[in-house]
């Protein structure tokens, strides 16, 4: 079984693997890595400063990875575009900001990624690609205070006992914040 592992650049998504892959034992794959490695892109948007994905390309790349048991967690801001399960990282817009501006984001793909944020976009996205979708808040958290509850739903969903109450999606509205 495949999960993603996704949100909004900034939000953790590759921290909290690290931590479920080096602390935990999981299996992960940091999807962005792999279509920069294997080449699994269309064309380099030097604009926007990405590559544009060929999702076919990474489809069947994915397809040809041998499952386990255990879930392999996909970790990228695109990952719930090919699992069936989806684990949606949120941030508050302000904390947002502060992470990307560390990283040296430009400021028009700091507001890009804020609005995308601010509007559920890969929130929405999971809903309507995935057969199940969990929401967690990272503001203001410890990455090891996150990893325990992504480690509590894949927990619940190999038990067969997935805990849709507490991580429902929808909790968060920022649309108030979009500037």
């Amino acid at each position: 079984m495949f999960i993603a592992l996704t949100g909004t650049p900034g939000c953790g998504k590759t921290s909290v693997s690290g931590l479920l892959e080096n602390e935990f034992g999981y299996r992960v794959i940091h999807l962005n890595e792999l279509i920069k490695s294997e080449n699994l892109f269309i064309e380099e948007d030097k604009q926007r400063d990405c590559v544009v994905t060929d999702i076919d390309m990474v489809q069947k790349r994915l397809s040809a990875i041998e499952e386990s048991e255990k879930p392999v967690i996909i970790d990228s801001h695109m990952a719930h575009l090919i699992a069936d399960v989806s684990i949606v990282l949120r941030t508050a817009p302000n904390e947002l900001k502060k992470r990307l501006g560390k990283r040296g984001y430009k400021p028009a793909k700091v507001d890009e990624n804020i609005e995308a944020e601010c509007l559920d976009v890969i929130l929405v996205e999971s809903v309507e690609n995935c057969e199940m979708v969990f929401e967690v808040d990272t503001t203001g958290r410890s990455m090891s205070e996150v990893a325990g509850d992504v480690r509590e739903i894949i927990d619940g969903i190999s038990s067969g006992h997935p805990p849709l109450d507490k991580f429902k999606p929808g909790a968060f509205d920022w649309s108030g914040n979009i500037f």
